[in-house]
């Protein structure tokens, strides 16, 4: 009898932990705001080699193209030379923006 009574304790105390998990799962689930972003990262880095650097801003759907300055190193400063609006993707035609100079 004692055996029955350990089994029917263990089987008690199972179910109250799966239910209790569930519970707080939800309770967590549930204070999430509503208007939170997805988590992602800001910038998405397509390639780099040293010498030039292609980063995406994820925030604004905007790929950025940077170079070295013709005759430079790798290694120093990489220049802006470039955006393309990432929202045009799809059309027939994609116009990149010319950094200022």
């Amino acid at each position: 009898m004692s055996r029955n009574v350990l089994l029917t304790g263990l089987l008690v105390c199972t179910v109250t932990l799966g239910v209790a998990a569930t519970v707080f799962r939800a309770e967590s689930n549930a204070k999430a705001p509503a208007n939170a972003a997805p988590a992602s990262p800001k910038y998405t880095i397509i390639e780099t080699d040293g010498t030039n650097l292609l980063v995406v801003d994820n925030s604004v759907n905007t790929l950025y193209f940077y170079t070295l300055d013709p005759g430079k190193e790798v290694g120093s400063d990489l220049h802006l030379r470039g955006s393309l609006d990432l929202s045009q993707v799809g059309k027939p035609t994609i116009k990149p923006t010319a950094a200022a100079k």
